[in-house]
């Protein structure tokens, strides 16, 4: 089973785990881009569902699906939030933001009563930081001030799309920050904040209620309870 197929198992995996209706934050990227075709199919079948999108691509893929959604300006009361990651942890921290939208992606996070992770098993490290280094949202005014502070944690390099700098859907620049293997995620994070200019880190610690790990064995589900 390659890739493709397993990310598609863990966003059916997600699917049996929704209410029978209600509201769902819907994330963005290649894995919950599946899920969100499944949330598609389910309200085509009468399932009355409500969709708050972390993205513009994903606010794009469910109007085009006929999912209903409700104001980005919010607030919401959303009762699960299915979204992919970059890395996880054996503490279930997660890296997200390779796909640039981990600024929505948290406020759609913390807004929802429970979240699941969906992933397959190529995303699995010991310690974050180990696969991937630390995107992060940061404004375009100063940002290369806001760069020179960030070498007190790591190396940041910016990230450039086509040859021009990554704007995400805020309109803001990413700064992916090399640090290495992190210790105290928490701690980072709480560091980087400090750092006027940084709107968002990539850092999700404790983010993370169930995560499904899908591998050519099937589909492995992991509560933060048990941690």
């Amino acid at each position: 089973m390659d890739a493709n197929a397993q990310k598609r198992e863990a966003a059916e995996a997600a699917l049996e785990l929704l209410p029978e209706s209600g509201v769902l934050g819907l994330g963005t990227g290649s894995t919950a881009k599946l899920f969100i075709e499944g949330v598609g199919r389910l309200v085509k079948q009468g399932r009355k569902f409500q969709g708050v999108a972390t993205s513009e691509q994903s606010h794009r893929q469910a109007q085009e699906l006929g999912i209903p959604l409700l104001n980005p300006d919010g607030p919401w009361d959303i009762d699960v939030c299915v979204d992919g990651a970059d890395e996880v942890s054996d503490a279930l921290d997660l890296i997200k933001g390779g796909g640039g939208a981990h600024l929505r992606e948290k406020i759609v996070n913390h807004a929802a009563k429970q979240n699941v992770i969906i992933v397959d098993e190529s995303k699995l490290s010991t310690q974050l930081g180990e696969r991937w280094p630390v995107p992060l949202e940061i404004l375009g005014f100063a940002h290369r001030a806001i760069a020179k502070s960030l070498e007190a944690l790591g190396e940041p390099v910016q990230r450039l799309r086509d040859g021009a700098p990554w704007r995400t859907d805020s309109g803001n620049y990413i700064y992916d920050l090399k640090v290495g293997t992190i210790d105290d995620p928490a701690r980072l994070e709480r560091s980087l904040a400090l750092i006027p200019g940084v709107v968002e880190t990539g850092l999700f610690v404790g983010r993370a209620d169930v995560v499904l790990i899908a591998s050519r064995k099937g589909v492995r589900r992991v509560d933060k309870s048990s941690i």
